[in-house]
């Protein structure tokens, strides 16, 4: 945290807010993210009426004005592209203040959020079907077993380009990047209710019906065992191929297994997404060297996942519903 010359222009807009508020020094110094020194030093100078020293700003209004602009028609592009249009837009600055100028607009670099490509259809399907679901109380989604296939690589550090987005923006359509269904490849197939998890099962091959039908039958029978007992449950499981395949639908009517309906392209509606990700985050520190590591330390972490964890996640369900809802079928924030 550095001295109060570089807080940012929101930074020193939030102190003054909070400290009209009331708030102590220690406690806005913790909301916004700075040392209490810088905070008191800036409230001192504003209750002093003195101004900062130094050299003057090289860029006027209307020069940020541009900038703003220019960030706002592609937020994907790096700080010297920036600084390149900038320039060409007749401003004389270097890459670093041109870098400064924009973290005093806001804008912070950050990993992009991601989400499903829907169109109009899929959005309208999304709707109803969150509208007929809304009334389910989170006792009612405890019956249900939600299951999916995550695909975890070796190697978790190529998170794609960064985008530049303001505080409050992250689910602006310009800076989210929308995904697509990846390519076939090693998938390992998980379930979930709210009081467990259920057993693992590491695909080999592509998933046809056939595949899928083993999986059902060999991890997903057993899961139901494990986390209903005797008790009856819904099983739910996305429109892949594989799982909307007609002997599929068989598979289940002979069984006597009920299915969940439900929407394509929606992840962001499915709670073991979410617990894909805390996997994914518990496996951060580790640095598997081979597949075979990378299975047993997807095993192990998955073993650590809390009764608790289940619980909430499913519990977020009619929250999940509300949101799709107030979105009218859109993408939402889960």
């Amino acid at each position: 945290m550095g001295k109060t010359a570089d807080l940012t222009t929101v930074q020193k807009m939030t102190i003054d807010t909070l400290k009209k508020e009331g708030k102590t020094q220690k406690v806005i110094a913790k909301e916004v993210g700075c040392s209490q020194s810088s905070v008191s030093k800036h409230i001192n100078r504003e209750a002093k009426g003195r101004k900062r020293c130094g050299r003057k700003e090289c860029t006027s209004k209307r020069d940020k004005r541009a900038l703003e602009r220019i960030v706002k028609q592609n937020r994907f592009k790096n700080v010297g592209e920036i600084h390149k249009e900038w320039t060409v837009a007749g401003v004389s600055a270097s890459r670093s203040t041109t870098h400064r100028r924009m973290q005093d607009m806001g804008f912070s670099c950050c990993i992009p959020r991601v989400k499903p490509l829907l169109n109009k259809r899929q959005r309208q399907k999304r709707l109803a079907w969150a509208q007929d679901k809304k009334d389910w109380t989170a006792a009612e989604w405890s019956k249900v077993m939600f299951s999916d296939e995550g695909k975890f690589c070796i190697s978790f550090g190529n998170q794609g380009p960064r985008v530049w987005r303001k505080t409050g923006e992250a689910q602006n359509p310009r800076c989210l990047k929308s995904s697509v269904k990846f390519p076939q490849s090693v998938m390992v197939w998980g379930a979930m209710s709210s009081a467990a998890v259920g057993p693992l099962c590491f695909l080999r091959s592509r998933v046809n019906a056939a595949v899928y039908q083993e999986v059902l039958e060999h991890f997903m029978l057993p899961a139901a065992d494990q986390l209903y007992g005797g008790d009856d449950f819904i099983f739910q499981h996305d429109l892949a191929p594989a799982h909307s395949a007609k002997s599929t639908s068989t598979w289940f009517k002979d069984h006597g297994i009920p299915l969940l309906d439900w929407p394509a392209n929606s992840p962001d509606l499915n709670p073991i997404e979410n617990l894909w990700g805390i996997v994914k985050r518990k496996m951060r520190d580790a640095r598997p060297n081979n597949a075979e590591e990378l299975k047993a330390t997807i095993k192990a972490t998955w073993a650590l996942i809390t009764p608790e964890e289940c619980n909430r996640l499913v519990d977020s369900m009619p929250r999940r519903i509300a949101a799709a809802i107030q979105a009218k079928g859109a993408a939402t924030k889960y």
